[in-house]
C-alpha cells in the first residue's frame, strides 16, 4: 500500500467515525444550526423584512416566515444582481448556481463562501465512508466526474454556472491527480463531441470510480464497449470499483447499467442540489440516504399529501414519520429561506435518520383532478417492469385529454424501451392497476369512466437523447420531466421520434 492510500484509509475512518457522531446527535445539531442561521442573518434585508431578531422558536419562525419557491424569492436575488450586499445572507454570494426553471425562466441559487465547503466536503464524504467500510483503494485508479462544463460566467461580478461546473473548481488538491479529464476538455460543450473525447481518454486510463447522472453515464457505457469491444465496463477497467449517481431515480436505469458494468462493481447514491447537498448513502447495503443534518442547513417537512392546502403542516426533523411522503423545505448558509426545493422525500428510518428521494412535488398530472405523481409512476413503472423482465431506457406521460382517435381521455405513457415488447395493452394494463392501488383520485376517474385506462407510445431508441439534443440540452445535469400537464414534451418526442424512424422500424 503506497503513502497515500494509507492515508487517506486513515483519514476514512475519522470521516466514518465524525459521520456516526453527526448522525446521533442530528436533533440537537438541527436545532443549533438554526439558532445560527437566525443570528446570522437579522440584519439582512431579508431578516429585517421578516424580523428575525424577533424570532425566538420554530413556532414563531414559522409565523414570520413562509414557505416559498423561486418566484418569492427573485425579488431578493435581483437586488444581489444589482449590487446590494446583505440582502439574503450578510455579504454577497461566491457563486451563482444557474438552474432551469419554469415560470422564472433561468434560476440563479446562491451558494456563500461558508455553504460552499459543505458541497464539496459531503461528497468527499461520501466516497470516504465507503472506503472505511470495504477498504477498497479507490484512489489507486483514475475518477470520472460526469458533468457540465466549468466555464463560468460573470452576474453581477458573481461566478455563474451549473453546479457541477462550480464543483469543479473546488475539487481538493489531493484529488485532482485521479481525476480525468483535463479543463480543456470539460469545457467542450457539444455533448456529444465531449462524450466521444471523454471515452478516448478513458480508454488510456485505469478507472476505479465513475460518477454522473445515470441516463448520460448510460451513454458513456455504451461508447466505451463500443470502441473497445469489451463485453462489460468492468472486463474494460479490472479496477473500476464504484459507480456514484444522483440527480434522478436510479431504478429505471438499474438493470441496464448493473448489465453494461458488469458484476464486481458496487454504487452508491447521492442526493446533490443547487440549494445543499442534502443526503448520501454512507452504507452501500442499506439504500437509504443519511440526511445531511451538520451542514449549515435547516430542513423542514410538509405532508406531501397537504402542500398545496392553504396553511399546510410544517415538521421539523424531530416531528417526521417513517414511510411518510414529506416535500422538503430547507434554510441555510446560502440565504435560502423556508425554500422549497420542490422534491419529496420518504424516511426509510430515524435513527438515523435515512430517507429515499420519492418524487417531485411539483411534477404531478392533474388534468383531470388526478394529481397524480412521480413516485407514483415511477413505482409502477418499476414493478411491472421487474415482473415482466422489461428494460427501460427512459420514459414521460403526458394527458391525451382530446384523443385524436376519439373515446375518452387518457394518460399517455412515452416509453423507449431497450427492446419494444410485444404485448402493450397487457403492459399498460398492469401499469394502470399499480396507479390505481397507489391513487384513489385516479381510481375514481378510471372507475366513474372520465377517464380510459393508460396508453404506450413506445418510441424508437435515441428518441429522448435526440429530443435533449434539440433543445441543447444534451448531458451535464439536463434530465426529462417524468410527468407533464401539457402535452409540449409529448409532442416533440413523437415528432422527432417518427422522423428519425428507419424503415425498417
Amino acid at each position: 500500500m503506497g503513502l497515500k492510500s494509507y492515508i487517506i484509509r486513515q483519514f476514512a475512518h475519522h470521516i466514518a467515525r465524525q459521520t456516526q457522531k453527526a448522525a446521533d446527535n442530528a436533533i440537537n445539531d438541527q436545532e443549533a444550526i438554526f439558532r445560527q442561521l437566525i443570528k446570522k442573518a437579522k440584519n439582512t434585508k431579508f431578516g429585517r423584512d421578516h424580523g428575525l431578531a424577533e424570532i425566538s422558536d420554530y413556532a414563531s419562525f414559522k409565523n414570520q416566515v413562509p414557505v416559498i419557491g423561486y418566484e418569492e424569492m427573485k425579488l431578493y436575488i435581483e437586488a444581489i444582481i444589482e449590487g446590494e450586499s446583505d440582502v439574503l445572507w450578510p455579504g454577497r454570494p461566491k457563486y451563482f448556481a444557474k438552474t432551469s426553471g419554469t415560470t422564472s425562466g433561468v434560476k440563479y441559487i446562491p451558494i456563500t463562501k461558508e455553504s460552499i465547503p459543505y458541497h464539496i466536503n459531503t461528497a468527499r464524504n461520501a466516497i470516504l465512508n465507503y472506503i472505511a467500510q470495504t477498504g477498497h483503494s479507490i484512489f489507486s485508479g483514475n475518477m470520472i466526474f460526469l458533468s457540465g462544463s466549468p466555464e463560468l460566467e460573470l452576474k453581477a461580478g458573481i461566478k455563474t454556472g451549473r453546479l457541477s461546473g462550480i464543483v469543479n473548481h473546488e475539487v481538493p488538491s489531493w484529488v485532482k491527480p485521479n481525476q480525468i479529464p483535463d479543463y480543456k476538455t470539460n469545457c467542450i460543450e457539444d455533448w456529444e463531441e465531449k462524450l466521444d473525447k471523454l471515452v478516448d481518454i478513458s480508454l488510456q486510463s485505469n478507472m476505479s470510480l465513475i460518477s454522473g447522472i445515470p441516463p448520460w453515464v448510460q451513454m458513456y457505457y455504451e461508447l466505451l464497449l463500443k470502441k473497445s469491444g469489451k463485453s462489460t465496463v468492468k472486463e474494460l477497467f479490472p479496477e473500476f470499483q464504484l459507480f456514484i449517481h444522483g440527480g434522478v431515480n436510479y431504478q429505471p436505469y438499474k438493470a441496464r447499467l448493473e448489465a453494461l458494468a458488469g458484476s464486481g462493481v458496487d454504487t452508491l447514491e447521492t442526493y446533490p442540489a443547487s440549494e445543499g447537498f442534502i443526503a448520501y448513502q454512507n452504507d452501500k447495503n442499506d439504500h437509504g440516504l443519511l440526511l445531511n443534518t451538520n451542514a449549515g442547513m435547516f430542513f423542514e417537512f410538509i405532508p406531501a399529501d397537504k402542500f398545496f392546502d392553504e396553511n399546510p403542516e410544517r415538521l421539523s426533523l424531530k416531528d417526521v414519520k417513517i414511510e411518510t411522503d414529506y416535500a422538503l423545505v430547507i434554510s441555510s448558509n446560502a440565504g435560502l429561506w423556508a425554500y422549497s426545493l420542490g422534491d419529496t422525500v420518504r424516511f426509510t428510518q430515524l435513527n438515523p435518520y435515512k430517507l429515499i428521494v420519492s418524487g417531485r412535488i411539483k411534477h404531478f398530472i392533474s388534468a383531470f383532478g388526478e394529481h397524480v405523481i412521480a413516485k407514483e409512476v415511477e413505482e409502477a413503472l418499476q414493478l411491472v417492469a421487474a415482473d415482466m423482465g422489461l428494460q427501460i431506457t427512459e420514459f414521460t406521460v403526458a394527458p391525451q385529454v382530446t384523443p385524436p382517435e376519439g373515446g375518452l381521455p387518457y394518460h399517455e405513457w412515452l416509453i423507449e424501451f431497450e427492446k419494444t415488447p410485444d404485448q402493450l395493452d397487457i403492459i399498460a394494463h398492469k401499469i394502470d392497476e399499480e396507479i390505481i392501488r397507489q391513487n384513489i383520485y385516479y381510481r375514481d376517474l378510471i372507475e366513474g369512466r372520465i377517464l380510459q385506462t393508460l396508453k404506450i407510445k413506445p418510441l424508437r431508441k435515441n428518441s429522448f437523447v435526440d429530443y435533449m439534443k434539440s433543445l441543447g440540452k444534451l448531458g451535464g445535469q439536463n434530465k426529462v420531466p417524468r410527468l407533464t400537464n401539457d402535452r409540449k414534451i409529448a409532442d416533440a418526442l413523437i415528432k422527432i421520434s417518427r422522423e428519425n424512424q428507419t424503415p425498417s422500424e
